[in-house]
């Protein structure tokens, strides 16, 4: 639990340095943190997490840094920020304080259902930094619960100023869109080391990481890095698939299938983040930094690294940071030059929280799905901050969702749409329906899994062709549900 509090903070402190750096936009409402505030925060602070499934804390909130919100915790160790919020200040010691009182109370609880009762709970009833940081925690949850559209709600902020000088607006005349996906790899093809970011709480900043695992594979790319791993889960790779105690972000779906993909394919995965209690900024970057290090290149000095970040912790340049980032420090320790890959910032948010170019950029290429804007000319690829990241990825906006579901989370046709008919009683709402792998254990984190609030109808999940168990568990851990379940490849249409 205390290293998982750990993760929390340190994610919530990035989140809050980077707002309180960053210039103000326009007003975000009170007691709502700017996404990139968390972009940055959760980039900073994954630390380590406990055993304990139901465990949010305040290294979230650090890693948020990144994000413009209304306040920054001093505890950030991500800074990616822009303020869109009331003030660009960091919280005071005393808002992380009482955060840390109430993940203390979460971390009691026996359910993540009733870990996310709890905090909405308390996002309901609280002003102000508090409120802030407790947005982005409950996002996170909503995530991990596979109610998405919900946590794009919840923390709906991002980057909508730069920190530095941004390039000159791509043009369909020097560039043209390619996927994402096909366009890193290829330009990962002379690289020792390729570094991705997510937002913690979207996991739609999971999908490429999930596309580039196998095309990196491909090209001899050895070793797979995660933020989000705990390193205490000592079994992951002899059992070779993610439980709730591998780590914090972990249990979302969608990271789950990220690190089982990896071992499938036969990487080598690492866990890197800061181990050390209390670290700053700075001592949290220079941690991440070494373990890659030690943990890669010193027992395998012609290794090819993929590492699979938050935030900020990929930029090359500081500036978004209240310290150089790990990026920056890898660099130097390992003398490779690293490919890094940002999704973050060029990405659908609220109209007006997000980058002012993004729907420019995507009406212009007519993104579709995430793509790489490449250059007609020289081949290489735009970035829309080349002093801090060499490649820029814009996602699209959603399009249609299926059953109040984002259709990313088809993964490009590769998981099934399955309708699961619903009749359940109110006593046992809401509850939380999920599907696990049938040649996984009861911990494995889930392969889909989906919030239900309302008892009858139909949900949907999102999964491979294969054989599953299919479970259901309201907030006071009853099973509501419990039985096989097979899924079957659709059949091409004739």
């Amino acid at each position: 639990m205390r290293a998982r509090g750990r993760i929390l903070s340190a994610a919530l402190t990035v989140f809050l340095c980077a707002c309180a750096a960053a210039p103000r936009e326009d007003a975000a409402p009170a007691g709502r943190a700017s996404a990139e505030s968390a972009h940055a925060a959760t980039a900073g602070s994954s630390l380590p997490q406990s055993a304990d499934a139901t465990s949010h804390d305040a290294s979230f909130a650090g890693d948020q840094k990144n994000v413009a919100t209304p306040s920054n915790s001093t505890n950030a160790k991500n800074a990616n920020a822009s303020a869109t919020g009331s003030n660009a200040t960091n919280p005071t010691a005393g808002t992380f304080e009482r955060l840390n009182a109430l993940q203390r109370e979460a971390n009691a609880l026996k359910s993540m259902l009733a870990v996310y009762e709890f905090y909405r709970a308390r996002h309901a009833q609280s002003q102000g930094g508090l409120r802030e940081l407790i947005a982005q925690v409950l996002a996170a949850t909503e995530a991990e619960l596979g109610d998405y559209a919900a946590a794009a709600h919840t923390f709906p902020y991002g980057v909508a100023v730069v920190r530095g000088v941004p390039a000159p607006a791509p043009s369909p005349a020097d560039f043209h869109a390619v996927d994402a996906a096909q366009a890193i790899a290829t330009l990962a093809t002379s690289r020792r080391i390729v570094l991705v970011n997510e937002a913690h709480h979207a996991a739609q900043t999971r999908v490429l990481t999930l596309a580039l695992l196998p095309r990196l594979r491909a090209l001899g790319f050895t070793h797979f890095a995660a933020e989000g791993l705990d390193e205490r889960d000592r079994d992951l790779a002899v059992r070779g698939y993610p439980i709730d105690a591998s780590g914090v972000y972990v249990r979302e779906p969608l990271y789950g299938e990220i690190v089982r993909t990896a071992l499938k394919l036969g990487f080598v995965v690492v866990p890197y983040e800061s181990t050390t209690s209390g670290s700053d900024t700075a001592a949290r970057e220079d941690e991440q930094a070494r373990h890659l290090v030690e943990r890669v290149f010193r027992s395998q000095p012609d290794a090819r690294l993929f590492v699979h970040a938050g935030y900020a912790h990929v930029h090359k340049h500081g500036g978004y940071l209240d310290a150089e980032p790990m990026a920056m420090r890898l660099k130097r320790m390992s003398g490779l030059d690293p490919l890094s890959v940002d999704q973050t910032m060029l990405r659908p948010i609220d109209g007006r929280r997000e980058y002012e170019g993004y729907r420019s950029i995507v009406q212009r290429f007519a993104i579709r799905s995430p793509a790489v804007l490449l250059s007609a000319r020289s081949g290489n690829a735009w970035s829309l901050e080349p002093d801090y990241y060499d490649v820029s990825v814009v996602l699209p906006p959603p399009t249609q969702g299926i059953v109040g579901r984002p259709d990313w989370l088809t993964l490009a046709g590769t998981r099934e749409v399955v309708p699961i008919d619903l009749d359940l009683s109110d006593e046992h709402l809401p509850c939380v329906i999920e599907a696990r792998y049938a040649a996984e254990g009861a911990k494995a984190v889930p392969a889909d899994r989906m919030l239900v609030e309302r008892g009858k109808g139909q949900v949907v999940l999102f999964l491979r062709p294969g054989k599953y168990r299919l479970a259901a568990v309201d907030a006071k851990g009853h099973s509501v549900i419990d039985r096989e379940l097979r899924v079957d490849a659709a059949k091409p249409a004739s």
